[in-house]
């Protein structure tokens, strides 16, 4: 029997052209999507990375406006003040206030006792506040704005007539514990201070904005405590507040006295 199993043909030659040419273009397409793919990925993975870094950025970014805002806002605390005695001898209130002030390490110093007349009071003090770009960076020795008080006084007298607090011409007591370096800064800073006030030119070479005197005064009223603070980048202000017993007694016992309103 003749045999009826089939025989494959040969290709013919247009018919491998094709076929080839099939494969490829198949060839080409799977890396023109394999290209594609890198790509997109390639752009997702850049995207995501490069909006991750801003992000980095700006949170580091926030972080360094907040340290600023916080040094050129934040205020510390320099003295406090009672009324111990208040008393009307003929016809004029004589008010004892016990001035306490507060080391550059944040101690308490010994009390001042310090007697005006008037029931409102004045205390005068010199200020110094340095360029906002020392405040900004936390300078060492100009990072916030310094006061050295001189003086209060009553609205029944005169300025002259009250009593001193601190000499610039002296170690205040503010500086005990200080370190030197600062002592000695803000001291020749002190010694030329209306030198400061006057001259510009003098007040650039030391890197201070403003150099005044400033008063902050009002009303004291026994059983209050005032409490002073110095703005990092301002001057002085007062508060009050109701006075707690505990600490009127430990004041008075530091300083051994008693109270008595004015009649």
């Amino acid at each position: 029997m003749r045999s009826w199993i089939a025989r494959k043909k040969p290709l013919r030659l247009a018919d491998r052209i094709e076929s080839n040419m099939l494969k490829g273009l198949g060839r080409i397409v799977s890396l023109c999507v394999l290209i594609t793919i890198g790509s997109v990925g390639l752009y997702i993975y850049r995207d995501h990375f490069s909006a991750q870094h801003t992000i980095d950025k700006l949170t580091e970014e926030k972080k360094v406006l907040e340290t600023v805002v916080q040094r050129l806002s934040s205020e510390n605390r320099v003295a406090e003040v009672i009324v111990t005695d208040q008393r009307n001898e003929a016809g004029v209130i004589h008010t004892t206030l016990l001035f306490v002030e507060y080391a550059k390490d944040g101690r308490e110093i010994p009390p001042k006792v310090l007697t005006v007349k008037g029931k409102t009071a004045h205390v005068d003090a010199l200020v110094i506040k340095f360029d906002r770009d020392f405040v900004k960076e936390n300078d060492p020795l100009r990072g916030k704005s310094i006061a050295l008080f001189v003086r209060a006084f009553g609205d029944q007298e005169t300025p002259e007539a009250g009593p001193k607090i601190d000499a610039p011409d002296k170690i205040p007591a503010v500086y005990q514990g200080a370190n030197p370096r600062v002592t000695e800064f803000e001291l020749n800073l002190w010694k030329k201070f209306w030198l400061l006030v006057e001259s510009e030119e003098e007040r650039k070479k030391a890197g201070i904005r403003v150099a005044q005197g400033e008063g902050p005064w009002g009303p004291f009223e026994m059983d209050r405590l005032y409490t002073l603070t110095i703005d990092s980048d301002g001057g002085l202000n007062i508060v009050s507040q109701p006075l707690k017993g505990i600490y009127r007694e430990a004041l008075q016992r530091r300083a051994g006295m008693t109270t008595q309103p004015a009649k």
